[in-house]
């Protein structure tokens, strides 16, 4: 299914661990000729090149400090910059309504705006059998099903706020994330323009 239509497209995709947004990123990315844009990676990206965002970056990390809104907000300004049009997939960022506030500012200044915030839903005890079949693939003894549901505890707590601002707004869509990667990506879609 390849985009037809080029213009601006902006799409943040949100799901707790274990929810399968990794697959459906790559996927999202691919059909619809978006950027993939995930903060981890271009934290990484920047440290590895050097860039002077890179070397704050780096600072702060090594102190074991958050990497500030504002320079994550930089971040993501230097790879939309000269993206023309922006068609975009956000991961990771943004993770509250300070940080979705500057993105909108950010996208504005671009000449686009945020398309949908796409919310993957699974039921918790799905959430907990994928995961500690994951940490059983990859040997990780500390994903019991304890640490992962105070992870999921986390997820709703941090990510609520942000739910609830892109609501306001109309531009949340929620959409199951339970069954076959086929039938998410289907659903995930149906709610894009």
């Amino acid at each position: 299914m390849a985009v037809t239509e080029s213009g601006p497209e902006v799409v943040l995709l949100m799901g707790p661990p274990g929810a399968g947004k990794g697959t459906q990123a790559a996927l999202l990315a691919e059909a619809r000729e978006l950027r993939k844009l995930s903060t981890g990676d271009m934290l990484r990206a920047h440290v590895g090149r050097g860039t002077d965002l890179g070397v704050k970056a780096k600072g702060i990390m090594d102190a074991g400090e958050l990497v500030p809104d504002e320079l994550i907000v930089a971040m993501v300004r230097s790879e939309l910059d000269g993206m023309e049009p922006v068609r975009a997939l956000l991961d990771g960022f943004p993770r509250t309504p300070v940080q979705a506030a500057a993105l909108d500012e950010l996208l504005a200044d671009e000449g686009a705006e945020l398309t949908a915030a796409v919310a993957l839903e699974v039921e918790e005890d799905e959430l907990v059998r994928r995961l500690e079949g994951r940490a059983r693939q990859e040997g990780r003894s500390d994903d019991n099903e304890s640490t992962i549901r105070n992870r999921m505890e986390v997820y709703r707590r941090q990510t609520q706020p942000l739910l609830d601002y892109y609501d306001e707004r109309g531009k949340l869509e929620r959409v199951s994330g339970m069954g076959s990667v086929e039938d998410v990506f289907e659903r995930v879609t149906g709610v894009l323009p």
